[in-house]
């Protein structure tokens, strides 16, 4: 059967009376109570001319003759068809149980979720596509799964059983309740599959107040409707009936249909699950209608022969005065032309007085045009001003480089000072050794001399004591050396921890780095994740709101534009940092095509809170740039960039010149390309803006690139939010690296550390060892002084101090050249840095002296722009002044021809006459005086006549022609509802017929014979049931159910409740409480046979509430238990098993 309309109610309406006839038969407009006839299209009439007038006429008497061609159902006919039909039937069941049902690919029910209905606080879980048991102990809550169900798709709270409105579902002591449910959207029969994806999520939330809502939303979350109608249209689609009886069998109607359903009960039940009662419902108020229509044309046509009298008498008295017509012919077509020239002579007067005031309108345009064009330059001046401030405020301040200038220039002055410290304690240094070695050649001199003179003396003994001190000073030599050793090792010992330290800070510095991009990764998958809900928070703030305030506007011009960036998305990642950086402004902005519409689109964005976004004025031109782009080799911003829209490609290269701006990785590369091209700008990754000037020279500007928001630039957030996310992988490796690097050279320093200081120790001996040889040599020097004069001895001490302090002298002056030399090269870099910063400094302040000289020219051009604009304002003030003068008084005398004008229309067609008013109207007074005195001998106008007899006609014509199209009509609607009368019969028929075999079928399962009684025309369905036991005592009669026990008795009205769900076309079957009054074997027969059928059945799901346990029923891989708990111990997910 073809889908049929759900019925989707709200809950305050009044609910629906059951009230199906037991028997349709097709009824005539004569007799609603009889049986109806049948459609017989061979006895229409095919008659033409006065045959179908007689048919159109006489449409009473065809209705009688209908009354008896067709006859209701009867025993005689019911046999026949099912003699006819039962084979096919039954071939096409036995060859539906072989296969195995499909699932639905729409319309079933994927997962449900409740928050505070009735006694649960939060519930929710998931569907199976076919068999679903919700099982739990009595209280536990199951049947409020049924109740949402309704509630969430639109069914009518009280046809739940469980209250009288939405407020009665509200769990105690709430305000709110909610309930979410998720229906199966797929294939190719999906329910606007491009809106809503391969799932619909339908929320309602209804409150104590009585408040009810929907929100009707996609798969991923978006709300696609709040709006019932939508909901209807989406049950309506997947053929969803909520408030059906036989599709949603509440607990209270599933005890009555299986425990206290009487024949006509079940028949009712039969009747509204397969959607039969409905459609009698609307061929019963059809045949009303019909009915109605009938009586109304039958007054109608007794009406006819009064109104044809009326117009022969009319026609004969204005025949009588048909002689009068020329007479009255000629005054009328006086009258025309006295109207037409009048409003001759007018038009004449108001074409005078038109011309007049045109001639003056004309210069108003030219003014007018003059204003608008300095309005428009205003306005460009306006955002001139407005951009050249923003570059101005990109340049920034630059204090930084004045301040490192400073704190360099104070370092050199400092290092200076030091500097020339030490070359003036270098000069003493100079001094004093020349003064030491002056002193020790002289000591040598007489030490020479007395040593001559006392060779002979004591040679042998001074022999002795010389060699123990040669000895002796070649162990301080060696001891001297060997701390040397120690010292030089030491030393580099020294460097390589120092080396080992700068390692570790340089792999500090990197953890921290790669711990630093890690967290920028982290923020940036925000912002993609962010970008699911909200596509335009990358580019300010309520940006949507922005969006839909600019689509509630009439603007003078086109449609804003923006934001830019929307339309815009970089080619290669690589370049996405700098250009997010360079571009924010213009990807954040707005463009409009008329200058009024700025101060509008600025108000919108300051009240959202974006005062600072720029709008740009621009005409829709789309010029060709080719001319500016440079070679096709070098790479440029446009080229690098992926823009969707002609003007804002063309906005951008207005704003930022981007189809001549170079990108290159690094300065060096940019300043190649540029020096190539001869000039030209570029940005470059590494941070500089590098201008090139066509008369020569080049600047370098650092450009400091701050991280941006990571959805500018970027096409799909899914894609820019995987690429941050395999970036974050990838960084954290590199920062398990870093780690690993770091944990290495903190235990090569440690280990470095030790071999120093293990080092020192042995240089500590060293030392000591130095001295103790130096104490030995000294002692043997004093023996050797001793022996002799004490002049000598007193010379040699000088020399020795003389060359100690030539030693401590020489080792001052190394120690001081060294740092004097490392000085120097301090002050040289220092001096390097700070000549590159003042050459930095110099090319800003260039760059900022033209940016303000940009600044000045443009306020002045915009002083000048206002000022034009004020004079012609005053100009047009005054032209319309006099324009409007002019115009009043041309409107006045056109107002009156409009009015005489349309008087005279109405009066007659346009009379053309040259003739003026005064000579028309004094022919036409001579010709009326004529005709009244014709008139008094008839007693009546020809006008008054002439407007009666064409009344009469016009009365007569349009009620035959009301009545003859009025006839056929209803007659084509009586036809054709008989035809849908018979097709109605036939469908209980076919339905009722696999009704009985289905429910023999199943009876069969638990070796029962029955059969199902349908009389259709006392509105009965009765079982027979002849259990096994009877057989075997009773012979063959059948048992009435009111004598079977309750579990026979639930089986057999379970058989008919699966009989009758054969003919239903709701992909959903949701029971309560089906097997309350069932024994153990018919509860597990009845279990079985409806898994079997739910498993046979193609593209349906159902939903079976039951309080026993499922232990001793075979479950397969279609069917998923649901087991709920006690609310009081908590909600949660339930578990489930399958």
């Amino acid at each position: 059967m073809a889908k049929r309309r759900a019925a989707v109610d709200s809950d305050d309406e009044n609910p629906s009376v059951d009230g199906s006839p037991a028997s349709k038969r097709a009824r005539t407009a004569d007799s609603d109570d009889e049986d109806a006839p049948r459609a017989s299209g061979r006895r229409a009439s095919k008659g033409k001319g006065k045959a179908r007038r007689r048919d159109d006429d006489d449409e009473d008497d065809d209705d009688e003759e209908a009354r008896g061609d067709y006859t209701g159902d009867n025993e005689e006919e019911d046999r026949k068809f099912e003699e006819d039909n039962t084979p096919h039937i039954l071939a096409a069941l036995n060859d539906k149980r072989k296969v195995h049902g499909g699932i639905a690919d729409h319309g079933i029910i994927e997962a449900i979720e409740m928050h505070q209905f009735m006694c649960h606080k939060y519930l929710t879980f998931s569907f199976g596509p076919q068999i679903n048991f919700i099982i739990g102990h009595n209280g536990s809550g199951k049947s409020a799964v049924l109740s949402a169900i309704t509630v969430a798709l639109g069914g009518k709270a009280n046809s739940t059983g469980r209250g009288n409105g939405l407020k009665s579902f509200i769990r105690e002591g709430q305000p709110a309740s909610e309930v979410t449910i998720s229906l199966k959207n797929q294939g190719e029969e999906a329910y606007k599959p491009n809106e809503y994806g391969k799932s619909i999520v339908i929320t309602r939330r209804f409150t104590k107040e009585g408040n009810s809502s929907w929100k009707i939303k996609s798969k991923d979350g978006k709300v696609i409707s709040t709006k019932k109608d939508e909901l209807a249209a989406i049950c309506d689609h997947m053929n969803i009936q909520v408030d059906n009886p036989m599709n949603v069998l509440t607990q209270d109607a599933a005890r009555q249909f299986l425990s206290a359903s009487v024949p006509a009960d079940k028949y009712k039940f039969f009747l509204r699950g397969t959607q039969l009662s409905q459609l009698s419902d609307e061929y019963d108020t059809c045949f009303v209608n019909i009915t109605a229509t009938a009586k109304v044309l039958t007054q109608k046509k007794e009406a006819i022969p009064d109104l044809r009298t009326a117009f022969r008498e009319a026609s004969t008295r204005f025949e009588e005065a048909s002689k009068a017509r020329e007479q009255k012919k000629k005054v009328d077509e006086l009258k025309k032309e006295l109207a037409w020239a009048h409003v001759h002579a007018k038009e004449e007067e108001m074409k005078a007085k038109i011309e007049e005031a045109a001639k003056m309108a004309r210069r108003v345009p030219k003014i007018r045009d003059n204003l608008e064009t300095a309005e428009t330059e205003l306005a460009a001046a306006d955002q001139r001003v407005v951009d050249l401030e923003h570059e101005l405020d990109a340049i920034g301040e630059r204090r930084e480089l004045q301040e490192k200038k400073d704190e360099i220039a104070s370092e050199i002055r400092v290092k200076k000072g030091e500097i020339t410290t030490l070359h003036n304690s270098l000069k003493e240094i100079n001094e004093q050794l020349k003064t030491t070695k002056k002193e020790i050649e002289e000591y040598n001199a007489t030490i020479d001399k007395e040593t001559k003179r006392l060779e002979m003396a004591s040679e042998s003994k001074r022999e002795e004591t010389q060699q123990k001190l040669e000895g002796a000073r070649a162990d301080v030599t060696a001891a001297e050396d060997a701390l040397s050793a120690i010292n030089a090792q030491i030393s580099s010992a020294e460097d390589e921890l120092k080396r080992l330290r700068e390692d570790g800070a340089t792999a500090e510095n990197a953890q921290r780095e790669w711990n630093e991009r890690i967290r920028t990764c982290n923020s940036n998958i925000q912002s993609c994740l962010r970008a699911d809900t909200d596509r335009y928070g990358a580019y300010g703030n309520n940006i949507q709101r922005v969006i839909e305030r600019i689509n509630q506007t009439t603007w003078h011009g086109e449609k804003p534009l923006g934001p830019l960036g929307i339309h815009v998305k970089v080619r290669d990642n690589k370049w996405a940092e700098l250009l997010r950086f360079t571009l924010l402004g213009l990807l954040c902005s707005f463009a409009v095509t008329d200058a009024k519409d700025i101060r509008v689109l600025k108000k919108i964005l300051a009240d959202t809170n974006n005062p600072k976004t720029s709008v740009h004025f621009f005409k829709p031109d789309l010029f060709d740039y080719s001319s500016g782009e440079p070679p096709a080799d070098v790479l440029t911003v446009l080229r690098a960039l992926e823009v969707s829209d002609p003007h804002v490609l063309r906005i951008l290269i207005n704003k930022a010149s981007i189809e001549s701006r170079v990108l290159a990785p690094r300065r060096v590369e940019a300043q190649g390309i540029l020096a190539n091209m001869r000039s030209g700008s570029a940005w470059t990754i590494d941070g500089f803006n590098v201008t090139r000037y066509p008369e020569g020279g080049e600047s370098s500007v650092p450009i400091h690139i701050k991280q941006m928001h990571a959805m500018l630039l970027v096409g799909s957030a899914a894609t820019e939010l995987q690429r941050w996310r395999d970036k974050k992988v990838e960084f954290e490796h590199q920062l398990q690296t870093a780690n690993a690097t770091l944990d290495a050279a903190q235990q090569k320093w440690n280990e470095a550390r030790r071999g120093l200081d293990a080092l020192k120790v042995g240089g500590k001996r060293a030392d000591d060892a130095v001295h103790e040889a130096k104490r030995i040599v000294r002692q043997l020097q004093n023996e050797i002084n001793e022996e002799m004069p004490a002049q000598l001895s007193a010379i040699r001490d000088a020399l020795q101090e003389s060359e100690g302090e030539k030693e401590v002298i020489m080792a001052q002056f190394t120690e001081i050249s060294k740092q004097k030399a490392a000085l120097d090269g301090e002050q040289k870099e220092l001096v390097a840095r700070r000549d590159k910063i003042s050459r930095e400094i110099q090319e800003f302040a260039n760059i900022q002296e033209a940016a303000k000289k940009k600044i000045d020219a443009a306020v002045i051009e915009r002083t000048e722009l206002l000022n034009k604009i004020a004079y012609w304002k005053k100009k047009i003030a005054e032209e319309e002044a006099k324009v409007k003068e002019a115009e009043e008084r041309a409107a006045l005398i056109q107002t009156e021809f409009t009015e005489w004008t349309t008087k005279a229309e109405e009066y007659c067609e346009r009379v053309i006459t040259r003739r003026l008013p005064d000579v028309v109207e004094r022919n036409l007074r001579s010709t009326q005086a004529a005709l009244s005195e014709r008139e008094k001998r008839h007693g009546a106008s020809v006008e008054d006549m002439t407007i009666e007899v064409n009344k009469a006609k016009d009365r007569l014509e349009k009620a035959e022609e009301d009545l003859k199209h009025m006839t056929k009509l209803n007659k084509a609607l009586k036809a054709s509802l008989i035809v849908r009368l018979s097709r109605w019969q036939e469908f209980r028929r076919h339905i009722a017929l696999r009704c009985k075999l289905v429910f023999g079928y199943h009876l069969s399962q638990r070796g029962y014979f029955g059969k199902v009684l349908f009389d259709h025309e006392k509105g009965t369905l009765q079982l027979k049931v002849q259990t096994d036991d009877q057989a075997a005592t009773q012979g063959g009669r059948d048992k009435d159910p009111r004598s079977l026990s309750g579990g026979e008795k639930s089986f057999s009205t379970i058989c008919l409740l699966l009989s009758l769900w054969e003919s239903i076309g709701c992909p959903l079957r949701c029971l309560d409480e089906f097997d309350v009054f069932m024994d153990a074997v018919n509860r597990r027969i009845s279990m079985k046979m409806m898994i079997d059928t739910a498993n046979q059945s193609d593209k349906k799901q159902y939903v079976l509430i039951t309080p026993q346990d499922m232990n001793n029923v075979a479950i397969g891989r279609t069917v998923r238990v649901h087991r709920m708990t006690d609310p009081e111990r908590g909600q949660g997910v339930l578990g489930f098993a399958s």
